[in-house]
């Protein structure tokens, strides 16, 4: 008999994966008329989601997950997670974690033996979160971490996304390019992966034999809500725009170009944008900056099989991965 998922029970419902994780959960979005009929077909096939009367069948795993509903980017590497994992015969659930730690909190008892045989972490970026999965004896991979965790503290397999080659292959084009002016946009604290890309774009500087004015970079944190009004108020307070800006993400990069038409305040001929992970979320931006691409698809496989793997044999040398990313270069830099 084929292995229910919660792929399968989207197919079935002739829903999406987003609608189903929306019934699971008891999340808004959702008709009463269609939440009903996704618990019916889910207790049809056995499909263990609240009021659904028969368990699950085969081996199951969780991700674990902070605001997967944010982004379009995490929700398809969680798809084809899941798709993956189906393909194995394994079922996916679902474990939501804080974005940050406060005391007294306690792991999820769904990461428990008795519940899954391992985890994936995903968009956890909390250290004092990321230090209680680390200590779970749990098979574990991670994507991504925060630079004050060290990679054999995590006690798992991390997977990072490479990027710091990718920014400073960039950053360098600019330069040779005579823009010299150039600022970093991007909390250097929240992820080694940001940390990453200011490192390529410090070093494309240095190659050049050029030092970047710190003035123009924007590293420091910014609150989750907050963004946009923080680099407002960053790029208000420049005397003079700069040639370009070097945006850790795309969604870094939606938020500066909506400065600049909200405030109607007037670049050089000559100012660049550019962005990272080459996302379709943000049309300001979408396909018209150059970014680098992240095979979200095939990132999900490796994500479900490195756990896998984890899982049968869990004495194995853990591993720190660096997945590859390839530039998308656009006008004017095309």
């Amino acid at each position: 008999m084929p292995k229910i998922t919660m792929q399968r029970l989207a197919e079935e419902a002739g829903v999406s994966r987003i609608t189903v994780w929306k019934v699971l959960n008891d999340r808004p979005g959702v008709s009463e008329e269609l939440r009903q009929a996704v618990r019916r077909k889910a207790e049809e096939l056995g499909y263990g989601i609240p009021g659904a009367s028969a368990p699950r069948h085969g081996r199951t795993f969780s991700v674990v997950v902070a605001r997967p509903e944010s982004s379009i980017f995490w929700m398809n590497i969680i798809h084809h997670i899941a798709k993956e994992l189906a393909k194995q015969g394994a079922n996916m659930l679902y474990t939501y974690m804080p974005t940050g730690f406060h005391e007294g909190y306690t792991l999820p008892a769904a990461l428990s033996r008795e519940s899954v045989e391992g985890f994936l972490v995903l968009n956890v970026y909390d250290r004092h979160l990321l230090e209680m999965l680390a200590a779970s004896t749990l098979p574990k991979v991670f994507l991504d971490t925060v630079p004050t965790l060290h990679p054999r503290d995590l006690q798992g397999d991390l997977v990072i996304l490479e990027g710091q080659n990718r920014v400073r292959e960039i950053t360098a084009r600019l330069l040779a390019t005579g823009r010299t002016r150039l600022g970093f946009m991007g909390d250097v604290n929240y992820a080694q992966t940001n940390l990453d890309r200011y490192r390529g774009f410090l070093e494309a500087h240095v190659q050049a034999g050029l030092t970047p004015d710190p003035a123009l970079s924007l590293t420091e944190p910014l609150r989750l809500r907050d963004h946009y009004e923080q680099i407002s108020a960053f790029l208000a307070r420049l005397p003079q725009m700069p040639d370009g800006f070097v945006c850790a993400s795309d969604f870094i990069a939606s938020f500066v170009h909506r400065y600049l038409e909200e405030s109607c305040r007037r670049p050089p001929e000559t100012f660049v944008l550019t962005g990272f992970d080459n996302s379709n979320e943000y049309p300001g931006v979408a396909g018209k900056i150059t970014s680098v691409h992240v095979e979200t698809s095939a990132l999900g496989k490796l994500l479900a099989r490195k756990l896998i793997f984890r899982a049968d044999y869990p004495a194995a040398p853990t591993e720190v991965s660096y997945i590859g990313t390839e530039v998308v270069y656009r006008a004017p830099l095309k």
